[in-house]
């Protein structure tokens, strides 16, 4: 039985490294923001390597759900993908969608901007896609992943996502070999220094979020749909 998994979060919401934890799995093969070329393209935004990006993915839409909706390898039954919420531009493909099982990486406002600004200066909320996150699930409701929960108890949490995604759990997913994959985008370089020096979910950080004053408006502006689903929480 093939399951496609699409894991729809934020910026800065752990989700490379949950990225890495699916790729460890033996059945599993892994796709990174197919969706980023296309985004760029569209918005003209100019984001860390964006020449790059455009030349390394498809920029038109119907090319890239043709490439999700590729059969998989032989002895692969899982595709995870790590979608970006914001990438999402245009109406759903139905056909692509009713093929995945969507699931849903949340991560308190606070800390997404705080992480956020360290790549770029002046974010919107737009660009941490929070709404948008809200909007998807609203349409295809399915499991939500706290990234605290996540790091605080990552066995607990990922046997309850993937009993949620009907697939097997696996211990393999707790930890990985430090270093790039050549599933990486080639945007890695400017986004993924903390994923590749480590080997498995970190402890949670104690200590008060430092958020720069000019962009504390963002964490106000997210909170409610961060609520939101936060109410919808596995654990």
């Amino acid at each position: 039985m093939m399951t496609r998994v699409a894991m729809w979060s934020g910026p800065r919401n752990i989700s490379t490294a949950m990225l890495r934890s699916f790729g460890a799995r033996s059945d599993t093969v892994v796709v990174d923001e197919p969706m980023y070329a296309y985004y760029l393209a569209r918005t003209g935004l100019q984001h860390p390597g964006r020449d790059e990006v455009l030349a390394a993915q498809p920029t038109e839409w119907a090319d890239v759900v043709a490439g999700l909706l590729a059969p998989l390898p032989p002895g692969v039954t899982v595709q995870y993908v790590k979608h970006m919420t914001h990438h999402l531009l245009t109406r759903p493909d139905e056909e692509w969608f009713d093929a995945c099982r969507h699931a849903y990486l949340i991560r308190d406002p606070a800390k997404v901007v705080a992480s956020y600004a360290q790549v770029r200066d002046e974010p919107t909320l737009a660009d941490l896609g929070f709404a948008q996150q809200v909007a998807i699930w609203r349409e295809h409701p399915g499991p939500v992943v706290d990234a605290d929960a996540l790091l605080a108890d990552p066995r607990g949490a990922l046997a309850a996502l993937c009993e949620a995604l009907e697939i097997p759990f696996q211990e393999s997913m707790l930890s990985w070999a430090p270093g790039p994959r050549d599933t990486d985008g080639v945007w890695a370089k400017y986004w993924y220094a903390g994923v590749e020096s480590s080997t498995g979910f970190a402890a949670p950080r104690t200590g008060a979020t430092v958020v720069p004053e000019r962009l504390r408006h963002l964490i106000d502006e997210a909170r409610p749909y961060y609520e939101e689903l936060a109410a919808q929480r596995l654990v």
